[in-house]
């Protein structure tokens, strides 16, 4: 019989989404609660962008990587936010085939792009401790535009190939996803063969980190050589407090990336999934998180780039 359920293979319409929770007095207060969080976090978001393309003072490079990282942190939130609410507000926990296809890109898509904005960000950081007066020079509208066009077109590339290989597949009769499209979840429930497309989500998910990471840590390792090197106690705190904002950020965001991931297997995985899966759509509040940090850290002029 498992043979026959393995084999049974359907044109499928549309997915079941579990949800974050099966308790009903449970999803108003969930429902209140992600609305209130997605709403400041698009406000915050905007409103960074916009003050930023409108203000000349922070035509910087700073501000233009954080206008970057504010767009994609909108850009993945949005992905997953309004669906997950449309799910907690009404009783039908479904996604369409397409809208499942379209989430997952724009998802990994964002995702993909953020981390690597935030390597960019540790260089821009460094160049600007250690060699200040060239900064502008060095950080220029041209190196700068090529430091975003690259996270971008990679990611595209990235998410092109692995949603083509997932939905070119044939999928079994199961249909039941977590409460958001993402590529492990749909590729268990893929009857052909998915030895391939793990390899290439493992091969592309490892180099994504290790490059990304080696960067962050090279880039935080000479802006550590740098400011022990420096004679002046005001001039360290200051480069300190410079770099401390966006390495708050890079943790926050690498640590909830290494949760998700670096989980051992158990019985409960489906459990520990949709956990995860919660903690995916708790991604939200950094973008928040962001440009509050940022913010912070200037006290000289109350804008939220250095």
């Amino acid at each position: 019989m498992a043979w026959l359920d393995k084999h049974n293979l359907m044109i499928l319409n549309e997915f079941i989404l579990v949800g974050i929770t099966d308790l009903p007095e449970l999803q108003a207060p969930l429902f209140g609660l992600f609305l209130i969080v997605y709403m400041v976090s698009v406000g915050y978001n905007l409103g960074l962008i916009i003050l930023t393309m409108i203000d000349s003072r922070l035509h910087t490079p700073l501000c233009f990587f954080l206008i970057h990282l504010a767009f994609t942190d909108l850009g993945y939130s949005t992905a997953v936010g309004p669906k997950m609410l449309v799910n907690l507000a009404i009783d039908q926990h479904t996604v369409s085939y397409h809208w499942c296809a379209t989430q997952l890109s724009f998802f990994s898509r964002f995702i993909t792009s953020e981390i690597f904005i935030l390597s960019a960000m540790a260089y821009d950081r460094y160049v600007a401790i250690f060699n200040p007066l060239l900064y502008t020079s060095i950080m220029s509208q041209r190196l700068c535009h090529t430091l975003v066009a690259i996270p971008y077109l990679y990611s595209l590339f990235l998410s092109l190939l692995t949603i083509i290989k997932i939905f070119i597949s044939s999928f079994c009769g199961h249909d039941v996803i977590k409460h958001f499209c993402d590529n492990l979840p749909l590729i268990s429930l893929l009857c052909s063969d998915t030895r391939e497309i793990k390899w290439i989500i493992l091969i592309f998910s490892i180099f994504n980190l290790v490059s990304s990471l080696l960067i962050v840590l090279v880039s935080y390792i000479l802006i550590l050589v740098t400011i022990f090197r420096m004679n002046s106690a005001e001039r360290r705190h200051k480069a300190f407090s410079t770099s401390g904002s966006h390495l708050t950020v890079t943790v926050i965001f690498y640590g909830i990336l290494f949760f998700m991931y670096m989980q051992p297997k158990s019985s409960d995985s489906f459990d520990i999934d949709k956990m995860t899966s919660l903690f995916y759509t708790l991604l939200i509040p950094i973008s928040m998180l962001n440009p509050g940090i940022y913010s912070l850290r200037n006290k000289e002029v109350k804008i939220p780039c250095l």
